[in-house]
């Protein structure tokens, strides 16, 4: 059983949402104490019981666990099996660690991170997130996590005008990108990583299998993305969710080159209502977790069920990622 080796615990920040423990999560049996490769054992047998927790709770949180460097956190996210999804069309900064194993974004430790679906501005995004906690924050630092359709519910209970529109419209991403990483903004991706070549015209043909409208500058390119649904359906739950980068586009796409107001506007090219997206943003806030890391927890994300986000905080803090299909 997987019991035997992963014991359901739970912690004080944890919510109970629609009956629900978020996120679920999960510590060593103290009886049956776990080398790495047993670890290891146990992730590759009991997926789907691991698969069953995050397909009800949306986020496990395995807490206490023998991982403690990038090496190991690459081989754990390899126990589950799951294909990579490489980081193609996305904003933030990253590096290559090792294997699958990426930097989470790498923007200032001052500046905070709004809530997002990863990669919710473009059609192809992972179906799953891995977070790992290397070296824990001495302050700050936590990954807030919040369920989409939870969200949703309350975004359409409160706007239900607004809801109607983003669903009929979708929602258009306008993003200036430099040539080069600019590590001083959390979107300052460069073309060239963000579709991982140096040549402007396969640039133009990763673009354009996403669907997205390049327009070359001086010093870089503007990338226009969509209209793009803003609402999706989970099937795998039966429910709407809140699937879009609208609060993070309007709040912290900012930076020398970019203006949040004109990085998200409706489908039509109307500007967004500022009131309506503090008022999202206060959503989100109220409904969230944000559980302080620990040097070797792994958080595991469903990317539909679930948005996160990044507080500011007070270094060290070193938080690695990775990206699953």
């Amino acid at each position: 059983m997987a019991e035997a080796f992963f014991v359901e615990s739970q912690i004080p920040e944890q919510k109970t949402i629609e009956g629900i423990l978020f996120p679920a999560v999960l510590t060593p049996n103290p009886s049956l104490p776990l080398d790495r490769p047993q670890f290891l054992d146990a992730v590759r047998a009991h997926k789907p019981h691991l698969e069953s927790l995050l397909r009800s709770s949306g986020a496990v949180l395995l807490r206490g666990f023998p991982v403690r460097s990038a090496a190991d956190f690459d081989r754990a996210v390899d126990a589950f099996g799951y294909d990579e999804l490489p980081y193609v069309g996305g904003a933030a900064p990253r590096t290559n660690v090792v294997g699958r194993v990426f930097t989470a974004n790498e923007s200032p430790p001052d500046q905070k991170i709004p809530f997002h679906h990863e990669m919710a501005q473009v059609p192809k995004f992972p179906a799953k997130l891995f977070f790992f906690c290397e070296e824990e924050p001495r302050a700050g630092g936590e990954t807030p996590i919040v369920l989409s359709h939870f969200v949703y519910k309350r975004m359409r209970e409160k706007f239900p005008e607004f809801v109607e529109r983003l669903e009929k419209l979708g929602l258009i991403y306008t993003r200036v990108l430099g040539e080069g990483d600019d590590p001083s903004s959390p979107i300052g991706r460069g073309w060239q990583s963000t579709f991982l070549t140096k040549d402007k015209a396969v640039a133009e043909e990763r673009a354009a299998r996403l669907g997205m409208k390049l327009e070359w500058t001086e010093d870089g390119v503007k990338t226009i993305m969509g209209p793009i649904p803003a609402i999706k359906f989970d099937e795998t739950r039966g429910r709407k969710i809140w699937f879009n980068s609208m609060v993070a586009a309007y709040t912290g796409w900012k930076d020398a080159r970019n203006d949040p107001v004109k990085a998200v506007t409706c489908g039509d090219g109307e500007p967004l209502p500022a009131d309506l997206i503090d008022e999202c943003l206060k959503i989100l806030e109220e409904e969230c977790v944000a559980i302080p890391w620990k040097q070797g927890d792994i958080l595991l994300l469903d990317n539909l069920a679930v948005l996160h986000s990044r507080r500011s905080f007070e270094p060290p803090r070193r938080i690695l990622a990775s990206l699953c299909q």
